[in-house]
């Protein structure tokens, strides 16, 4: 069994804070803690389309498909804060996940580690613990779990999410505003068991010869504000994956209400990126424009999505996180190649409009050109997707979602790079305390 189990000094540090006083720690720490299983199967198939000549089979296994099915298990445990002016406790993320279906011939979905000639493991897993402390409104963690900040976003689009080991401090003190800094050193991908260093999620463009530029420092440091009641919100961010790039983010959320049945909104983003110390991955120039704009009325929602790269590089970010900070990004790709320009025409329906709750439906259709690769100089995608969901309301299957996702990609560039692709997924939570 390929299941690796990581500690933290944060948790022994928490514990030890914890022993001082066990009877008065026990009423915040116990009393106020969380734990809930979530049950997720996944099954997903990706057809590859040949891309011309001297590629008659393609995709990775040469089959012309990857086809992987898994039953993963995602254990979250929060205890509260023990009392007194300075509370510490502990946060825990078991994962494990077992292949149902898929072998050599049909590995490349990333539900599944492949070892050994591509073998797909038969199963994987980790548990991710993190201790925290709290003063006033102000939180540090430290260890392992799924960050989500607009400049670093774990993944959670397969089997199981990414983890990534660090510390970060979180303060809400003032009102409307919240500060975030802090410093992680690796990740645990959404496909492996292992701990593992920081790289560019772009490397194929690396200098001095490399295929693989790698870090183990990832520093940050943001601020959000909050007002307008709630409907609005300005931030700006600073990122460095040291000796590889460095980035400002600065964003603007705004929801809008027109009367009780429609809302305008807008999340706009803008960032500015460049090379960092050493410059391992060389030029990383990168200017990348984020506009997503949505009217909602009844049970509808229409959106638009623009975005722009420019510079010499593709917009940065770390390996293996999530593209979701990007008005463009989708369940395939996240069109944020070297000048690239996207657009994305986008409907959602929620049928509780129509007497029928837990029933939505999503249609998206983006295209992208300019695009600047190693082998092309005005590339071309584009992506149609869809998503059917159902949540049951009520009775013994309550909170349990069904969601079939359809997809199709068309790029000109590249190669495996055409597919059409299915996926089902089924998750039911379960509280446990």
């Amino acid at each position: 069994m390929n299941l690796k189990f990581k500690s933290s000094l944060s948790c022994a540090v928490v514990l030890a804070s914890f022993g001082f006083n066990q009877v008065g720690a026990a009423a915040g720490f116990v009393d106020d803690a969380n734990v809930a299983l979530k049950l997720r199967n996944y099954y997903m198939n990706r057809n590859f389309v040949d891309n011309g000549p001297g590629q008659a089979v393609p995709g990775p296994t040469n089959r012309g498909a990857a086809e992987e099915w898994t039953q993963s298990f995602i254990l979250e445990a929060r205890s509260g804060f023990t009392p007194g002016p300075v509370g510490v406790g502990v946060d825990a993320l078991g994962l494990y996940s077992i292949k149902l279906d898929g072998g050599r011939g049909t590995y490349g979905t990333q539900l599944l580690p492949t070892h050994d000639g591509n073998k797909p493991a038969d199963d994987f897993g980790r548990l991710a613990v993190a201790g925290k402390m709290r003063v006033l409104e102000t939180e540090l963690k430290v260890g392992e779990w799924m960050p989500t900040l607009p400049i670093l976003r774990a993944d959670d689009g397969r089997s199981l999410p990414q983890t990534l080991q660090g510390a970060q401090l979180t303060s809400k003190d003032l009102s409307g505003v919240t500060l975030y800094a802090g410093q992680f050193r690796g990740n645990s991908q959404r496909n492996d068991a292992s701990m593992e260093k920081l790289s560019l999620n772009t490397a194929g463009t690396v200098a001095h010869g490399k295929n693989t530029v790698e870090s183990d420092r990832f520093n940050f440091a943001g601020a959000e504000y909050t007002f307008n009641d709630k409907r609005t919100l300005v931030g700006g961010w600073y990122a460095q994956l040291e000796d590889i790039y460095h980035q400002q983010y600065y964003q603007l959320q705004h929801t809008q209400p027109i009367n009780d049945q429609v809302a305008i909104g807008a999340n706009l983003g803008y960032f500015i990126g460049d090379e960092d110390g050493d410059g391992l991955a060389g030029d990383q120039g990168n200017r990348t424009f984020s506009g997503l704009f949505s009217l909602r009325t009844g049970g509808h929602v229409f959106y638009i999505g623009l975005q722009r790269v420019s510079g010499e590089a593709a917009w940065q970010r770390v390996s293996g996180t999530s593209g979701g900070t990007l008005a463009n990004d989708s369940f395939t790709w996240s069109y944020e190649q070297t000048k690239e320009r996207s657009l994305q025409v986008r409907h959602d329906y929620n049928f509780a409009a129509l007497g029928v709750p837990g029933l939505t439906i999503m249609n998206r259709f983006i295209k992208g050109t300019n695009v600047h690769s190693a082998t092309t100089n005005d590339g071309e995608d584009r992506g149609r997707e869809s998503e059917l969901g159902y949540v049951f309301q009520s009775g013994e299957f309550k909170d349990l979602s069904i969601r079939w996702r359809n997809s199709t990609l068309r790029r000109n560039y590249g190669s495996n790079s055409s597919f059409d692709e299915n996926r089902l997924i089924i998750q039911y939570p379960m509280s446990v305390l």
